[in-house]
């Protein structure tokens, strides 16, 4: 059995159209990297803070030490939100849906198959018969 997923029961237009919803799936899984990116930045700033605020309270510098201290450890990064509420607002809000709706729309239009775009890309850019041009692995039956 192969794995070639180009779907030629499949028109070009709705293979487009399911290259592009993957694409911009995969974009936004490359934001959601760099916001938690931001979430743990965000977080080792804060903890280095708080030894910047020990180290100076240690040298004297007791006023600053403890405006800082009670100023900005442990502010909101935005409005009544710390980073971790950021990331879970993007996770359960916009990530998750995103995600649910590729998947719909890989159930209903490719029988599940993903990047049947790039599939169909490979069987037109591949050398047939040549090594490591292969369509896909074959998979044998067990």
């Amino acid at each position: 059995m192969s794995t070639d997923r180009s779907r030629p029961d499949l028109d070009d237009t709705t293979v487009e159209g399911l290259g592009k919803l993957s694409e911009a799936l995969e974009t936004i899984e490359q934001a959601r990297g760099q916001l938690y990116g931001f979430h743990q930045h965000s977080g080792k700033a804060d903890l280095l803070l708080q030894d910047a605020v020990e180290l100076l309270r240690k040298a004297g510098h007791t006023e600053l030490a403890d405006d800082l201290d009670r100023d900005l450890v442990g502010r909101n990064v935005v409005a009544d939100r710390w980073t971790f509420q950021i990331v879970e607002d993007y996770d359960a809000n916009y990530w998750s849906v995103f995600r649910a709706f590729d998947e719909r729309a890989r159930a209903e239009l490719s029988g599940g198959d993903r990047h049947v775009f790039e599939a169909r890309m490979k069987q037109r850019e591949r050398t047939k018969g040549h090594p490591n041009h292969e369509a896909g692995p074959v998979l044998r039956e067990e």
